[in-house]
C-alpha cells in the first residue's frame, strides 16, 4: 500500500464515504498479511519506495498463488523471480494481465507505470550466455519505474563491439555489466565511465570458473574504483540497487 493510497482512505473517511470499520477493514493489512506460510509485507511500498518481490524457486504453485493473490488485492506492482510456466498459468487466472518473461524466468503484474527514476540504466552483458541474468534485471527495472537501455554480446573477447557503443555507455545513469567466464567486462566498462558499475557475476564458463566464483573474485578485485558487485546470477539484486540510485 503506497503513501497515496493511505491517504485516499483518510480523505474518503473524513469526508463520511468510508464508516470507520470500511477504513479499518482497508488498513488491516499493515504492516503485513499472515498467510500462515508467508507474511506478506504490504508496507514495504511505504517504507522502501517498491513492493515486496517474491522469489519463486523453492515455492509450490499454490504458494506463489496465495501470495500473488494477496498482492494483487493491494494493487501493487507485482515480481515472481525465479518462476516456471506452471507457476505463471496459475498466476494468469488471478491477474489476467500478468505476463511471462521466458528469458528472465518472471512473472510480472504491472498496475503502475510511472517512472520513477531520473536517468537511463543501459544493462550490458559480455555474451548471450549471460542474457537470462541480465533480463532478469531488465525485467526488474521495468517493474520498479526506469528508463531502460540494453546492449547483449560484447565481451572483452571482442572488445571492438563494446567500444562501438560507447556513447550509449556514457548516457547512463547507472549501468548493469552481467559478465561469466573471467568477469572482464565491468572493470573495462567501470574505465570508460564516471557514474557507478553494478557487476552481476554469472555462474557461465567451464570448470575453472567454479560455477562464476572466478568471476566473482575478479570482479571484487576491480582496479576500476566505481565498480560494485552483487551475487552470482543476481541480477534482481543489481536492479534493485540501480533502482535507488538512479532515484537519488
Amino acid at each position: 500500500m503506497t503513501e497515496e493510497q493511505i491517504r485516499k482512505i483518510l480523505d474518503e473517511y473524513k469526508r463520511g464515504a468510508l464508516t470507520p470499520d470500511e477504513a479499518l477493514h482497508r488498513l488491516r493489512s499493515l504492516p503485513f498479511e499472515d498467510l500462515g506460510f508467508a507474511n506478506i509485507d504490504h508496507h514495504r511500498p511505504l517504507r522502501q519506495g517498491f513492493p515486496e518481490v517474491v522469489f519463486g524457486e523453492g515455492k509450490t504453485i499454490d504458494q506463489v498463488a496465495r501470495i500473488v493473490e494477496s498482492m494483487y488485492r493491494h494493487d501493487h506492482n507485482i515480481l515472481v523471480t525465479r518462476s516456471t510456466p506452471a507457476h505463471f498459468e496459475r498466476v494468469k487466472r488471478i491477474a489476467p494481465e500478468a505476463e511471462y518473461h521466458e528469458g528472465a524466468r518472471a512473472i510480472v503484474v504491472q498496475k503502475d507505470t510511472k517512472i520513477h527514476g531520473k536517468g537511463t540504466i543501459l544493462v550490458v552483458s559480455a555474451g548471450t550466455s549471460d542474457m537470462p541474468v541480465a533480463e532478469e534485471a531488465v525485467v526488474t527495472l521495468k517493474v520498479m519505474g526506469n528508463n531502460i537501455d540494453s546492449l547483449y554480446d560484447v565481451g572483452v573477447a571482442g572488445l571492438h563491439r563494446l567500444l562501438d557503443r560507447r556513447e550509449r555507455l556514457t548516457q547512463a545513469r547507472v549501468l548493469i555489466v552481467v559478465a561469466g567466464m573471467e568477469g572482464a567486462l565491468p572493470s573495462v566498462v567501470g574505465g570508460l565511465v564516471s557514474v557507478p558499475v553494478i557487476a552481476v557475476p554469472t555462474s557461465i564458463g567451464y570448470g575453472a570458473s567454479f560455477n562464476g566464483v572466478a568471476a566473482l573474485l575478479g570482479m571484487l578485485n576491480s582496479c576500476a574504483s566505481n565498480v560494485t558487485v552483487v551475487n552470482i546470477d543476481n541480477g534482481y539484486g543489481a536492479a534493485v540497487v540501480a533502482s535507488l540510485i538512479n532515484r537519488l
